[in-house]
């Protein structure tokens, strides 16, 4: 079992397409190719999280069409965490979990790592090297040190495993104010 992590698909959103350059035809296009992603992915036994807005616009008000798209999504368990495109309807889904923010465990030492839509300054765990993932701001910020977007804009629009993220993480600038609010 792995545990696959993304944020911010925006299925059914035409404009997110034009407001973070998506290299994408249409909202259909879009929405083929990240279900062609995730599914080639994650595998039938994996779970998938997704931090965050899983569908925009007048389809997600849609019960029929948010429960094919549902159906749609890899995986044994599916999680979500909520973001603030998330509405009454899709947290009403089969969701696994639904829970604004949460602690999985995973890595080489299976510690646990906090995930939430929005990015953090500082989390549990911090200073002991877990990771903080998170969407939000698509394209406009990667994160820093051990503070990773997971979002779709940054990862080719697929969905990531935790060794990607910390390699990421690893490579990124501390955070400016890490030493005010971790000191050591």
């Amino acid at each position: 079992m792995v545990n696959w992590y993304t944020a911010d698909p925006h299925f059914g959103h035409e404009n997110i397409i034009r407001l973070c350059n998506r290299p994408f035809r249409s909202t259909a296009h879009m929405e083929q190719s990240l279900l062609d992603n995730l599914q080639a992915c994650v595998g039938a036994e994996d779970d998938l999280w997704i931090l965050g807005d899983l569908v925009v616009g007048p389809r997600a008000k849609s019960r029929d069409w948010l429960d094919n798209l549902f159906g749609l999504l890899p995986g044994r368990r599916k999680h979500l965490v909520t973001g603030n495109h998330d509405k009454e309807l899709v947290l009403s889904l089969p969701w696994d979990t639904v829970t604004p923010l949460a602690e999985v465990r995973d890595g080489p030492k299976n510690q646990s790592h906090t995930l939430c839509h929005y990015p953090m300054l500082t989390w549990n765990h911090a200073r002991r090297d877990a990771v903080m993932m998170f969407g939000h701001v698509h394209d406009n910020w990667p994160g820093h040190r051990n503070c990773v977007n997971v979002g779709v804009d940054l990862w080719d629009f697929k969905p990531v495993r935790f060794e990607e993220i910390a390699a990421r993480g690893a490579a990124l600038p501390i955070s400016s104010h890490w030493a005010a609010v971790e000191p050591t």
